[in-house]
């Protein structure tokens, strides 16, 4: 087949350049320490002092408190407000933005005596944005506190109400959380198809190189089909990718990651490349330098990251209810040990298939037109055009 044999070029050419080495052991560099973060963020998290996952609000705002009894006080979150005990300049300095807050109880005693309700007055300026934490933790505060002095009271009326036996329950649970399930089997499942995101500068390279170079003349004199040209190109990428793969599925396996069937997973994550290969191929034949191509595969990556995550999110979140077009979902099923059904293989490659015919269809149409490979390029209006065959139906109406 003579697309083998720019293949074969391509990919000789790859391997030897130190440019490309230095960017291999580099990523393989990043994935090991993103593994060892992985290992660590997950081991923190299946700790039972779990780890925090939302930004720190750690004395976020100030609060002078005024409680004789201090069982208001007590209740107070610490760890969100900064307690002060409220003076004669406590008001000023709300004024002053010195403060946030001033809390007044009065005397707790005196509720439970007269069994009257708790009063309390809270001060804070509404031009504030921390008014709402205060009030909210205020409130939250207030409820504790309204229950202390409740079973208080009951206490008072009936002695010993507190030593009823009440029934105890505890609670089992089984498995994974939901949300363990999905940082553990998501990030899995990114870290097998980073790699197949990381070379499309070789695409890029390989096609619009030739263009800014001037040298895709000389390739297109040669006694080779354009459709062989981008059919050579794509398939030396993709087996520089499949060499990444490999290489990365090794260092997870050593690094501890439960991967079930790995060759079944590097089958599938490899299988993968060849559309994502396809569309970038799309963008590097139509793009006329490295900038223009760069932001077209940004916004194509974001569309295939979003077509690849968005239903292995879904798959996750309805417990495997559902069968997916994602390929990145039957990864996650395949190293889980999961059962599959006929569909769970066959729609997603399926899918792959049909992205495949598409988009190296699509690049070898554009990279036989000359005015992509070498200008003056037409619009994209213009080429969706002569793609459908608009353009061939108004030449023929103009015709009769």
């Amino acid at each position: 087949m003579r697309y083998w044999t720019i293949s074969k070029w391509e990919l000789k050419n790859t391997l030897q350049s130190r440019k490309f080495l230095l960017i291999f052991f580099f990523q393989l560099i990043v994935l090991i320490m993103m593994v060892f973060f992985f290992n660590g963020f997950m081991a923190d998290i299946e700790s039972q002092e779990g780890i925090v996952l939302t930004p720190s609000l750690n004395e976020f705002a100030s609060l002078d408190v005024d409680d004789p009894q201090g069982i208001f006080k007590k209740n107070l979150n610490p760890e969100i407000l900064k307690i002060g005990l409220a003076n004669n300049d406590s008001f000023q300095s709300i004024k002053q933005g010195k403060l946030n807050g001033l809390l007044l109880v009065q005397n707790t005693s005196d509720s439970i005596n007269y069994l009257s309700p708790l009063q309390s007055e809270i001060l804070i300026d509404y031009s504030d944005p921390k008014r709402s934490v205060i009030r909210d933790e205020v409130i939250l505060a207030s409820n504790i506190t309204a229950s202390i002095i409740s079973q208080q009271m009951i206490d008072k009326i009936i002695p010993n109400s507190g030593n009823i036996n009440e029934p105890q329950i505890q609670e089992q649970t089984t498995g994974e959380s939901l949300p363990l399930q999905l940082i553990k089997k998501i990030m899995t499942a990114i870290l097998l198809f980073l790699p197949l995101f990381l070379f499309g500068n070789l695409v890029v390279d390989s096609i619009v190189g030739e263009k800014e170079r001037k040298t895709g003349e000389i390739l297109i004199a040669m006694p080779i089909s354009r459709s062989y040209i981008i059919l050579g190109k794509s398939l030396a990428v993709i087996m520089t990718m499949a060499i990444q793969v490999a290489f990365w599925i090794i260092i997870m396996l050593v690094a501890g990651f439960s991967l079930g069937n790995p060759l079944l997973v590097y089958l599938i994550v490899v299988i993968s490349a060849v559309p994502i290969v396809g569309i970038t191929t799309i963008v590097a034949a139509y793009a006329k330098n490295f900038k223009e191509a760069g932001i077209g595969i940004t916004f194509a990556y974001i569309g295939i990251v979003g077509f690849l995550i968005v239903p292995a999110l879904a798959y996750i979140a309805q417990q495997g209810n559902n069968i997916s077009f994602s390929s990145m979902t039957l990864v996650i099923k395949i190293f889980s040990g999961e059962s599959l059904r006929w569909g769970d293989i066959i729609i997603p490659m399926i899918f792959i298939l049909i992205i495949s015919i598409f988009s190296y269809g699509s690049a070898i149409w554009l990279f036989k037109k000359d005015e992509i490979v070498f200008g003056p390029r037409p619009g994209i209006v213009k080429l969706f055009m002569d793609f459908i065959g608009i353009t061939a139906i108004i030449r023929k109406i103009k015709g009769f």
